[in-house]
């Protein structure tokens, strides 16, 4: 067999011939040849006892996507043994033989009946034979052979991974690698521009470009604020056919989001601020906030807020709310609008993550004057004493002055005081108040022997506003007067034996006395003059000594009470 589309035969060579309308270059093999045609192998038998051939076939191309109204013409099986008689008859098998390719069996014509794409299948493997139309013997060999889908440009450039979500950082250099980007062609990369590909920027100049090779994504501007902008919508689109006129193209979108970095100081509003808190505020309590502002997002905007100078440094203190990024101001003295109205203090916000970077945009703070108007409130009477402890003697006579409480309005307006004991409904009432002048009096006669202290509660409220109560302990002790007379410990009954000898002490006798000691600490034994005198015992006062007794009272202990023995069986009780 002989490949040929002109009348190049070669005796008892069979070759099979391409036309050359396709659009590919033949690929030669090892085997050196003339163009379109096979060479014979030494050594090889032939059918019919000829030497065998082996065939070196040149590549078969058929354009893809054919559209035309005929069968494409692919190429032609011709055999030297072909006289032109119809006595050979050609074989097409293989893929698509029959099907996809037909061949006129006479003429050896071979036609692709379907349009064919190379992107689903790139080429065809199919065999070729001459027989004997009379004989169906072979005259060649079979010989295997290939059919190349030829490409034409029908794939446009796609970008399998788009859309793209990506950051990039604010403030970054001119010419920061953003995103590189890729488009895939389906076209053969080996044949002609149909699958070269170069990118460009459809939309998102001048803040963006893009490298036509690499379709690597650039920022083209210096200096990119994301606090004047912040979203970038850029369409890059991928053209093959190297961006020739005619070429294919698909494009994507690539969104871009700048990333904040500390770039802005914090910045307060206003250089002076007023705020109101009331004289009647409560220590550790907050009072108000403040609060700098900062144009950058995360922990680029933190900051921490400080009392740097001020008369009310030492009153207030000032906290960082870290959620709201607020200065909470609180109190940590007690407020006093009567002896100070009003206080002044400097605050100042800082940025807690500094860029050095960036340094030169700062300082990273700012400061700015709050006066803080404290509000007069109107405050309960204030007594002169946190508590009072007076004395009264007992036995007094009702109505006997105890002491005089003192409270006033620590307002301005100065109110007139009313006073008032705060007696429990049980309570006996022992004392009044005169509710002008808070002077304290007794309303019955105290005993000191039985209530030695007493504890009352005076209230003391303004005139103006009666609903404001002040509250204040007054202590009073009764003080003692010599009023109980002394009294034996306890019932004698002294025993004394007949054998006693004359001036031998035979018991020793003591007293109590419910005073004071002050009062009551020493005492006098003697007989009472006025009872008949038993001649057999004497009683010796002597000197006394001052014990304190466990319930509260001072013994006098007498050291010696003594008497002859009295020279009878018995023991005569003591007269």
């Amino acid at each position: 067999m002989k490949i040929t589309s002109t009348s190049c035969i070669c005796p008892v060579l069979v070759c099979l011939c391409f036309v050359q309308r396709c659009y590919g270059t033949a690929q030669h093999s090892s085997i050196k040849g003339t163009r379109n045609q096979t060479k014979h192998i030494e050594g090889e038998t032939e059918v019919h006892h000829r030497p065998k051939r082996g065939w070196v076939w040149n590549q078969f191309f058929v354009l893809e996507e054919h559209m035309g109204p005929d069968p494409q013409y692919v190429g032609k099986l011709h055999s030297n043994s072909d006289k032109g008689d119809g006595s050979v008859k050609y074989i097409l098998t293989g893929e698509g033989a029959g099907t996809i390719f037909i061949i006129d069996d006479t003429t050896g014509d071979i036609h692709s009946t379907k349009s064919l794409d190379r992107e689903q299948k790139t080429h065809y493997v199919l065999h070729a034979q001459a027989i004997d139309r009379r004989t169906n013997k072979p005259l060649e060999p079979e010989s295997e052979f290939i059919i190349k889908v030829q490409d034409i440009n029908d794939n446009a450039p796609k970008f399998t991974d788009g859309p793209y979500i990506v950051t990039v950082p604010e403030m970054s250099e001119m010419g920061t690698s953003v995103l590189q980007v890729t488009a895939t062609d389906a076209d053969d990369p080996t044949y002609g521009n149909s699958a070269r590909v170069v990118y460009s920027i459809l939309q998102g100049q001048p803040y963006f470009s893009v490298d036509p090779k690499t379709g690597v994504i650039r920022t083209a501007l210096h200096n990119m604020d994301r606090e004047a902008r912040e979203h970038y919508s850029v369409v890059i689109q991928a053209k093959d056919m190297a961006g020739q006129v005619g070429g294919l193209s698909g494009s994507t979108t690539v969104n871009i989001t700048l990333t904040d970095v500390n770039d802005n100081p914090p910045r307060f509003p206003q250089k002076h601020y007023q705020l109101y808190v009331p004289e009647s505020a409560q220590v550790g309590s907050a009072v108000g906030k403040i609060k700098a502002n900062d144009a950058d997002t995360g922990s680029n905007a933190d900051m921490t807020y400080s009392i740097i100078n001020g008369d009310g440094v030492g009153i207030f203190s000032i906290s960082t709310d870290k959620e709201t990024r607020e200065g909470i101001l609180s109190l940590k003295k007690p407020l006093n609008y009567e002896k100070k109205k009003s206080y002044t203090l400097n605050i100042e916000g800082a940025n807690t993550h500094l860029d050095f970077r960036f340094s030169h945009l700062g300082p990273f703070k700012d400061a700015t004057m709050l006066k803080i108007i404290v509000g007069d409130v109107d405050e309960p009477p204030l007594f002169s004493m946190p508590s009072y402890v007076m004395e009264v003697y007992e036995n007094a006579k009702i109505g006997t002055v105890v002491g005089t409480v003192l409270a006033q309005d620590p307002d301005s307006a100065n109110s007139l005081v009313r006073y008032f004991i705060d007696y429990n409904a049980e309570d006996d009432r022992f004392f009044n108040i005169d509710a002008n002048t808070g002077t304290i009096k007794t309303t019955k006669v105290l005993d000191r022997e039985e209530t030695p202290w007493y504890n009352i509660t005076v209230a003391a409220s303004e005139n103006d506003n009666p609903s404001l109560l002040s509250h204040v302990t007054v202590v009073i002790r009764v003080l003692d007067v010599n009023d109980n007379p002394p009294e034996l410990a306890r019932e004698y009954d002294i025993v004394v034996c007949e054998n006693s000898k004359p001036g031998q002490v035979i018991h020793t006798i003591s007293a109590t006395d419910k005073d004071d000691f002050a009062n009551g600490q020493r005492f006098n034994f003697f007989l009472d003059e006025h009872l008949s005198i038993n001649p057999n015992f004497t009683l010796k006062d002597n000197e006394a000594a001052a014990v304190p007794s466990p319930s509260g009272f001072v013994r006098a202990r007498e050291t010696g009470a003594c008497g002859p023995a009295v020279q009878k069986p018995s023991c005569p009780r003591l007269a």
